[in-house]
């Protein structure tokens, strides 16, 4: 079975931690998942959140401190658990 995050910890291989990390999303707007989203992070992320013109989809930015690459693999695989959520 591949790793699909290998490529992912190559990129990150080389880079100096801990740093704060971008992480980007699109759902279509639903209160229980932003819930969901927020708790998968702690209180220091920085959140940032927009919504489309047309108010059916919502763009979440999460800015988080990480401390190593299997930080924020960690982080996408709980975003997985989330019907809907588009990772960018």
């Amino acid at each position: 079975m591949t790793d699909k995050y290998a490529k992912f910890r190559e990129i990150f291989e080389n880079q100096n931690f801990p740093l704060v990390y971008p992480f980007k999303f699109v759902i279509k707007k639903d209160e229980k998942k932003m819930i969901r989203i927020r708790r998968i992070f702690d209180e220091t992320a920085e959140i940032s959140i927009r919504e489309s013109k047309n108010g059916t989809y919502t763009s979440i930015t999460i800015k988080q401190m990480m401390l190593n690459t299997d930080d924020i693999i960690m982080r996408y695989q709980q975003m997985e658990s989330i019907e809907g959520v588009i990772v960018l």
